[in-house]
């Protein structure tokens, strides 16, 4: 079979590369360049290629494409018959991936277009991101083996991950959040024993409701868009994390101002949910019993981002 190439506009229309409504689409009839890959690069052209009967290419910029663009191409995967399908993608170099599902090349398209979360800026609660595939080198990380866990697996969650966390020693300082493509409610699925922002009671009743739900809310509602976040992009986040959390105490406010670095993972599974894993190491913790303005706060928390 011949080899087809073909691309898709920023507006979704589907042209043949090279053609005059290719050139047309990129503003240039006369290009001296690799067109092709310019308005990959630049414009968030995606380039579908066929191969042969079983194999297709698709390459892209993820963070240039549209949602026209995006979409036209997940239709297409739709109604295809091949049986792989290899996905070129740019970020500082390009990477490639390759898959035997078409159901998985759409969803993972989808994965990588997602919009770059920008974690809110709070006093209360800040985040320090780092990169999560340092952790494969730094053999004094407690949150190394769970990470080479996860590439090892592909990304595919199943019971022996709960094992290994045991084997590992990181359950009690783990926790699990499902969140479902539609319903985009973060839920509690499962919590370690080793947090001590909330008590055994909350922890356990806590598992089936929405991350949202905590004793501070404020704090909930942040980190629950971490989570959502992995869950959409299906990329690993390694972070420093200092906050300071409420807790109710008899007569007053119990603030947690607490440090820890966390390692939040995307697992697939044989559902629509995608299972995260927090992985954590607490760093430092401070405690105050007593009543604190958002301004107390705020002091407390730079002061602790600060000593580390």
């Amino acid at each position: 079979m011949k080899r087809l190439t073909m691309l898709v506009t920023s507006d979704g229309q589907w042209v043949i590369e090279d053609s005059a409504e290719f050139l047309a689409a990129l503003g240039d009839t006369d290009p001296d360049y690799d067109a092709a890959l310019f308005a990959v690069k630049n414009l968030g052209f995606i380039k579908f290629q066929i191969l042969d009967d079983s194999l297709i290419e698709i390459e892209l910029h993820p963070r240039n494409v549209q949602l026209p663009t995006l979409l036209a191409v997940q239709q297409q995967l739709l109604s295809s018959r091949a049986k792989l399908f290899r996905i070129k993608y740019f970020e500082t170099s390009w990477l490639s991936e390759i898959t035997s599902s078409s159901e998985r090349a759409i969803s993972r398209l989808a994965e990588l277009c997602a919009p770059a979360f920008a974690p809110l800026s709070t006093e209360k609660f800040l985040v320090e991101p780092r990169d999560y595939s340092k952790l494969f080198d730094d053999h004094e990380s407690p949150l190394r083996p769970m990470v080479q866990k996860w590439r090892m697996s592909f990304g595919h969650f199943d019971p022996t991950v709960i094992s290994f966390a045991i084997k590992q020693q990181l359950l009690s300082r783990m926790m699990i959040v499902g969140v479902k493509p539609r319903a985009r409610d973060a839920i509690f699925r499962f919590i370690g024993d080793g947090f001590s922002w909330t008590d055994d009671t909350y922890q356990l009743n806590a598992i089936g409701q929405r991350v949202e739900n905590q004793p501070d809310k404020e704090y909930g509602g942040w980190v629950a868009e971490f989570y959502k976040s992995v869950a959409s992009t299906g990329q690993p986040r390694y972070d420093c994390v200092t906050a300071a959390i409420h807790q109710p105490a008899p007569g007053k406010r119990r603030t947690g101002v607490i440090r820890y670095e966390r390692l939040l993972l995307p697992w697939r599974t044989p559902s629509e949910e995608i299972l995260v894993t927090l992985s954590s190491k607490m760093l430092d913790e401070d405690v105050v019993a007593e009543p604190l303005s958002s301004e107390a706060d705020s002091s407390v928390v730079m002061k602790l981002a600060r000593s580390s």
